[in-house]
C-alpha cells in the first residue's frame, strides 16, 4: 500500500532552526521530515522523492564553499522539475524573493516568528494544487 504522508526536507544549515522547523512540523501534522544541513546532502537524497522542499537561501553557515540555496534549487529543478520549493531566508528583501521565484521556487518565506503558519499554509496551496491537477488529468483523459 503507498504511504499518503506528506515527505518534506527540510533543509538549512542553522542546526537550531532546522530542529525548530522539524519539532513543528511533526507537532502539527502526520509528515515525513528529512533534515539537511547543506544543498549537497539533500541532492544526493533525491532519490528519497519529496513532496515538498523547504530550503534556505544562503546555506554557507557550515562551510563557506558549499553551494547556495539558489544553486541547490537549480540542480534539484534540473533533476526534477515538478517537485514545489519553498525558499527561506532571514532577509526580507524583495529582491532575495524576486531572485528566488525567478529561479522558480514555489514561494519564499521570510524567517521569523510567523514563518511556520506561512510554511503550513504554503504545503496546503501546494497539495490544493497537486489534488486539482490530478483530477483535471483525470477527466481530461475520459473525454
Amino acid at each position: 500500500m503507498k504511504n499518503d504522508r506528506i515527505k518534506i526536507f527540510l533543509v538549512d544549515d542553522d542546526a537550531v532552526f532546522l530542529k525548530l522547523l522539524e519539532i513543528e512540523f511533526l507537532e502539527h501534522a502526520d509528515f515525513i521530515i528529512e533534515t539537511y544541513p547543506t544543498g549537497e546532502l539533500c541532492i544526493e537524497s533525491l532519490l528519497h522523492n519529496p513532496d515538498v522542499i523547504i530550503l534556505d537561501y544562503h546555506l554557507d553557515g557550515i562551510d563557506k564553499n558549499a553551494i547556495n540555496g539558489i544553486e541547490t534549487l537549480d540542480k534539484i529543478k534540473a533533476y526534477n522539475p515538478d517537485i514545489p520549493i519553498v525558499m527561506l531566508s532571514s532577509q526580507d528583501s524583495i529582491d532575495v524573493a524576486i531572485n528566488c521565484m525567478h529561479h522558480r521556487a514555489f514561494d519564499y518565506v521570510v524567517k521569523s516568528e510567523t514563518a511556520f503558519l506561512r510554511l503550513q499554509k504554503i504545503i496546503t496551496t501546494i497539495f490544493r494544487y497537486k489534488k486539482m491537477e490530478k483530477e483535471l488529468k483525470w477527466y481530461m483523459e475520459r473525454m
